[in-house]
């Protein structure tokens, strides 16, 4: 077994998801990070559907010229505004192995600033 970063990162990806899951009234809303792009979705474990999603890919926020950071910031208010737009107000973060810091962080704050509560 190799000692990467990937299979580190699954190792704790794992560990994080036995302990959180999302519900159709409280999803889960999951971060994946890319070099160059964040894509954040809420995902119903229940049924295994994803509810919303939203991403730096996403032409309203690709077109801003900003650092990365800040366009992660973008992609939690914009799946926060789906999401209240579908009622939901809770959700679970799931950071998926990533450290809560920088990126990952931005589109935590981003979502919270724009209404929902985890």
């Amino acid at each position: 077994m190799s000692n990467s970063k990937s299979t580190a990162r699954q190792k704790i990806r794992y560990r994080i998801r036995k302990k959180v899951a999302g519900t159709s009234s409280k999803p889960r809303l999951s971060v994946f990070r890319s070099n160059t792009d964040i894509y954040a979705q809420l995902i119903d474990d229940n049924n295994g559907t994803t509810i919303a999603s939203a991403s730096s890919k996403q032409k309203d926020i690709s077109a801003q010229k900003a650092p990365k950071t800040e366009k992660s910031k973008l992609v939690g208010e914009a799946i926060a505004k789906k999401a209240v737009e579908l009622g939901i107000k809770q959700v679970v973060f799931d950071r998926s192995g990533y450290i809560y810091h920088g990126r990952v962080k931005a589109v935590a704050e981003g979502a919270r600033e724009a209404g929902l509560d985890f």
